[in-house]
């Protein structure tokens, strides 16, 4: 059995994540892992009232994530996740309780279990985080027409900016590649892909097989 490496991608609301893993995924011999937004019954309901359903929405994708990070631990080879878990709680979730529609109760039931779950994984091998301005960021969400997306206050995407920005400045559990994706273009210029996959490959030695398709 070959040896198991867990790429993970984050960043924010249209950051390129999915873009970043399709790309990584035609490259190389990967397994993708796909944020479950469209499994998640509450998601409608939470569009509708944040307060009222914030809470089961974030259990959702907690555990949700959890059962796909425990698929990815038990994969050989190479692996990739298009949002981690440690997002759903240290980013999305504590945004909403910081807006108070988790309240303490439901945040402390939360958060503890999320705490045992981290004592259940493996941290990925390589975390990949995607940097982008918010004006850019604003952009793409209206350019690619999601209609849930289409609504989000600025002033909740430049909390959740300061959030991941807190969170990736503290990250220690594994490696950590920043790709500022204004600037690279990794789907159509050339020299973009080749440096970030160079750039992937330092990181990961003698681990990723490019496809030759």
């Amino acid at each position: 059995m070959s040896e198991r490496k867990f790429i993970a991608i984050a960043g924010n609301i249209g950051a390129g994540k999915s873009t970043l893993l399709d790309f990584l995924t035609r490259t190389y011999d990967i397994s993708p892992f796909y944020e479950p937004n469209e499994e998640n019954p509450y998601l409608p309901d939470f569009y509708q009232d944040m307060r009222r359903w914030a809470f089961q929405s974030q259990l959702f994708f907690l555990s949700n994530k959890f059962r796909i990070h425990q698929e990815a631990d038990r994969m050989p080879g190479v692996v990739i996740q298009d949002r981690t878990i440690f997002e759903d709680a240290e980013i999305f979730a504590t945004a909403l309780h910081q807006m108070r529609k988790i309240d303490k109760r439901d945040w402390q039931t939360y958060w503890a279990f999320y705490q045992n779950i981290l004592r259940a994984i493996q941290p990925p091998d390589l975390m990949i985080y995607l940097h982008c301005p918010m004006r850019t960021l604003r952009k793409r969400i209206r350019l690619r027409g999601r209609r849930m997306e289409q609504d989000i206050p600025l002033s909740y995407l430049k909390r959740l900016e300061r959030l991941y920005e807190q969170w990736i400045t503290d990250y220690s559990l594994g490696e950590v590649l920043v790709l500022d994706t204004e600037r690279l273009d990794f789907v159509t210029d050339l020299i973009d892909r080749q440096d970030v996959r160079e750039r992937i490959e330092t990181l990961l030695p003698a681990t990723l097989k490019r496809n030759h398709k």
